[in-house]
């Protein structure tokens, strides 16, 4: 499953909006239609946007003589003039021109409504992002067969059935990746019979990072797989042979189809991670409290935005926060200015001079020698809705300065979500630390004033 999800609460039961991806089995006839199909919606798209431009061009100019874009209107001229100028887009489905249209419409509601979160809508460009979409009254879904019905093709096989019972479809969206075809089905369902039960194992705090994908609190330790990284060297190999082939030639674009597959499975490998292991918080615990990373200043470090941008930290809380709604838990999201990694777990004191390779450090105030700094970050998160963090010099409440139960590393969890002995994808870090003398070097702390904040490091 994939895509977004939301909720909304009616009279009887809670509506989750969801996404449902999975590859098609084509024949080379079926994959001619995609394409035409998504070059008629390119070419739609492209030619209301420049049409978009030149209305509000005149709008300006004389406000009272020409009124403003609309995408409904620009639709209605394009069915008009379709039959004489294009007729070549009736060889294809008419939601493939209505839908992009629809599309450009949403793109500019978007940027005026937020232009700091969404850019001016662009032309688009032959082979990036190729897709068309089908409004629900269009297609047929064959839940015996796997398959899905096309307008003006017919059946298509579907490598997977849709796996949502009494599912309401919305629509279906056809993209091409490399040189496979995908279809992505958006539907309402109210059933989550095909969850597995969720295990209530309390809250755990998580703590997000690059060598490490993610350090939970009770000490899980999830390795990041740095898909991009592992195969830098080869994606370098062949975008040189591609820029020193000839343009137009069939080595060119052999080479732009190796290129392309290596890049979905960078993409695929990552997201697989991500899902296990928002599938495993989910699964497992009621209360998940995650940092608010400011990923966009992180990435400004240049040393850094490559490792930053090969995690996904963004689409880690997007999936985390429409799987922990769907099993009813609680997604808490700590302060962005928290510093959950400076912070001792064991006085609630801040270390100003820790630096960021600093892994292990003493505590400067208490004299704890903190062992990891990453799960002393997932403790402090997993303690942060009961902290007043705010008021750093006041003793954490419910606190010690011992080791406490909670702390100490279950059994792992397999993929089902279940608890047991195996190892075989997480690794287990004990998290009991005791106060160790003599050992580091104690550096000075300046104590922060009331009020003062520090960004995270």
């Amino acid at each position: 499953m994939a895509g977004t999800s939301s909720t909304s609460k009616g009279a009887s039961a809670t509506v989750f909006i969801v996404g449902f991806r999975t590859k098609l089995i084509v024949t080379a006839a079926q994959a001619q239609y995609f394409a035409r199909a998504c070059g008629t919606a390119r070419f739609a798209y492209n030619w209301a946007l420049e049409k978009w431009i030149e209305q509000y061009r005149q709008h300006k100019l004389a406000p009272a003589l020409v009124p403003p874009p609309d995408e409904a209107a620009l639709r209605r001229e394009l069915n008009r003039i379709k039959g004489t100028q294009f007729p070549w887009m009736y060889e294809v489905t008419k939601c493939a021109v209505q839908n992009a249209i629809r599309n450009l419409g949403t793109a500019f509601k978007n940027f005026f409504s937020n232009p700091k979160h969404f850019k001016y809508p662009k032309f688009k460009k032959k082979f990036v992002n190729d897709s068309f979409t089908i409004s629900n009254d269009q297609f047929k879904l064959d839940e015996e067969f796997s398959r899905i019905r096309i307008p003006r093709l017919g059946w298509v096989r579907m490598c997977e059935r849709l796996r949502f019972k009494g599912a309401r479809l919305l629509s279906a969206t056809i993209s091409r990746r490399a040189d496979d075809w995908y279809v992505s089905i958006s539907c309402e369902i109210t059933d989550l019979s095909h969850l597995s039960p969720a295990k209530n194992h309390g809250r755990v705090g998580v703590d997000l990072g690059i060598s490490r994908l993610a350090t939970l609190s009770d000490g899980h330790v999830f390795e990041a797989p740095k898909p991009l990284k592992s195969k830098l060297g080869k994606l370098r190999k062949l975008q040189k042979r591609l820029s020193r082939a000839k343009k137009g030639s069939q080595n060119r674009f052999k080479l732009r189809l190796r290129i392309a597959r290596l890049h979905r499975s960078i993409a695929d490998i990552r997201a697989d991670a991500l899902h296990k292991l928002t599938h495993f918080l989910s699964s497992n615990y009621s209360t998940v409290v995650i940092e608010d990373l400011n990923v966009k200043g992180m990435m400004s470090n240049r040393h850094l935005s490559r490792a930053i941008a090969d995690i996904g930290f963004h689409e880690f809380r997007r999936q985390l926060a429409y799987k922990m709604a769907q099993r009813g838990g609680e997604l808490i999201v700590a302060d962005r200015f928290f510093p959950s990694s400076k912070l001792c777990r064991h006085c609630a004191e801040r270390n100003t001079d820790l630096e960021l390779s600093d892994r292990q450090w003493k505590c400067p105030h208490c004299g704890c020698w903190i062992e990891d700094r990453d799960l002393n970050a997932a403790l402090n998160l997993c303690h942060y809705p009961e902290m007043k963090w705010d008021r750093l010099r006041a003793p954490a409440q419910g606190r010690s300065s011992e080791s406490t139960a909670d702390q100490a590393p279950p059994a792992v969890a397999d993929h089902d979500g279940e608890l047991d002995d195996h190892t075989a994808s997480v690794s287990l870090l004990c998290a009991e630390e005791e106060p160790v003398s003599g050992r580091g070097s104690t550096k000075a702390a300046r104590v922060p004033k009331n009020g003062e904040e520090e960004p995270i490091h």
